[in-house]
């Protein structure tokens, strides 16, 4: 290597001093006030829905790219998401930057009140590879919203995706307040050694326990959106054909099981397995055929480091024999072919952490009831669906399963509701748009007293 080339390398390298630097540039311009406008707000989320508009094809090619995302579910969760976001906001952004008036004690009179939403500052936005344009641009998206300058960095395990969306940022936004970084874990860690005003990340809670521990140095508020065990409950009294379409379209439809709302594991009394289990498999073929390795509606596994992990979890010898449909693999081609798994043992490996994949095991109780106590013996779940016609069993299992989001008789179609991503007691919530905006706001309390005539005649 020549002393030029090695001096570029160096220039390129980016480490704690170019983070503190850059950390350093974007708090300065933030200090210039132009970026808690409406207008500027406003001109930052259209240029960054033409970005997308603009190059939906690209978009389309790069998700084929890094994890052969079949066109239509880019087109709907990621370019399509990302565009209603952006239409809402801008449609309810002048209303939401408005102070709320409150009441005042009498106490205080003659006085009045207002919440003021102000920006924080400067922003990290650290996002996931399985749908890399939504969880990158959506909470950035989010931080322009509130006055925020943000700094972006995408997943690196999604690098086709990762490269377009610097392409993008650095050519359609204001660079003074709005910034991709690239890389892996050493970026990473350079930007999470800075004081930022707030941290967005997605992804596993090994992850997220390393952005904690990081943003508790600086006290630093930190939004985790992190995955789950997410279960479906099926009672014996549904149309069996609809609930497995139903749970078809939201476990391999959404990025082949690689998402973090998508169904984890059914529960179903042993009388309904059987029928459930026939249903499911009918439905299968007619989605991805007889040889859905070769399907082209099916992603594939993001990386041969998690071909690995969820082969580890079919040759565990605690399900062998427990394979009633699929299990094909084509380790070449980082494909795994839609798996069922029934009377899977609760302590086998694949009821351990969350599957992140096309592996979907079912467990039967006796009374459809017991369900509830199964799910609520683990880990809080992101998101939990239940199909019944009973009333009273859907009742009981709004009130009793703790998840972040419920569904009944469908599978994550709450997310096209506009969702905010918060953590709260190991689980993540969705809750209308608006909080997105306010999260990442300061609420500051402003009181106003009336100066009274008599007020000037005290000594």
């Amino acid at each position: 290597m020549s002393v030029e080339e090695m001096q570029s390398q160096k220039r390129n390298v980016f480490d704690a001093e170019t983070a503190s630097s850059l950390v350093k540039e974007l708090r300065d311009n933030f200090g210039s006030g132009r970026t808690r406008s409406y207008e500027w707000r406003v001109s930052q989320l259209k240029a960054l829905l033409k970005a997308v508009v603009d190059n939906e094809e690209q978009i389309v090619d790069a998700l084929r790219s890094d994890l052969a995302k079949p066109p239509l579910e880019t087109i709907v969760y990621e370019v399509g998401m990302f565009k209603n976001s952006c239409e809402v906001i801008l449609k309810e952004l002048k209303q939401w930057m408005k102070p709320e008036k409150v009441k005042t004690s009498i106490r205080t009179f003659p006085s009045s009140a207002e919440i003021v939403p102000e920006p924080l500052g400067v922003v990290l936005v650290i996002s996931a590879w399985n749908y890399p344009i939504l969880l990158s641009l959506d909470p950035v998206v989010g931080a322009i919203a509130a006055g925020n300058a943000v700094v972006l960095k995408p997943s690196e395990i999604a690098p086709a995706s990762s490269s377009l969306l610097l392409k993008l940022i650095e050519k359609y936004c204001d660079n003074s307040f709005i910034r991709v970084v690239e890389g892996a874990v050493d970026e990473t860690t350079a930007l999470l050694q800075q004081k930022w005003d707030k941290i967005f990340y997605t992804g596993n809670g090994k992850v997220g326990r390393i952005v904690m521990t990081a943003a508790a140095k600086h006290l630093t508020p930190v939004v985790l959106e992190l995955g789950g065990k997410s279960p479906v409950v099926v009672d014996s009294n549904v149309d069996l054909q609809i609930a497995a379409r139903r749970i078809i379209s939201g476990k391999w439809g959404l990025n082949n099981g690689q998402a973090c709302i998508s169904p984890d594991y059914v529960i179903t009394t042993k009388d309904c397995a059987p029928e459930l289990v026939d249903a499911l498999k009918t439905e299968l073929e007619k989605c991805y055929g007889k040889n859905p390795l070769e399907s082209e509606d099916l992603s594939r596994i993001v990386t041969s480091n998690h071909f690995a992990r969820l082969s580890k979890l079919l040759d565990d010898d605690k399900v062998a024999g427990k394979i009633v449909y699929g299990g094909e693999k084509d380790e070449k081609k980082l494909r795994i072919a839609p798996t069922l798994l029934l009377d899977v043992p609760r302590d086998s490996l694949i009821m351990g952490d969350e599957i992140f994949g096309p592996l979907l095991p079912i467990i039967t109780v006796n009374k459809v009831e017991e369900s509830i106590d199964l799910i609520n013996s683990g880990t809080k779940p992101l998101a939990a669906y239940i199909f019944t016609t009973n009333k009273k069993l859907k009742e009981q299992f709004v009130m009793n399963v703790p998840a972040g989001g419920l569904l009944v008789n469908d599978t994550v179609l709450h997310v096209i509701f506009l969702i905010l991503k918060i953590f709260h007691e190991c689980m993540s919530l969705r809750v209308p748009l608006y909080y997105r905006i306010l999260s990442l706001n300061r609420i500051k309390v402003l009181i106003s007293f009336k100066v009274w005539v008599a007020d000037s005649l005290l000594p």
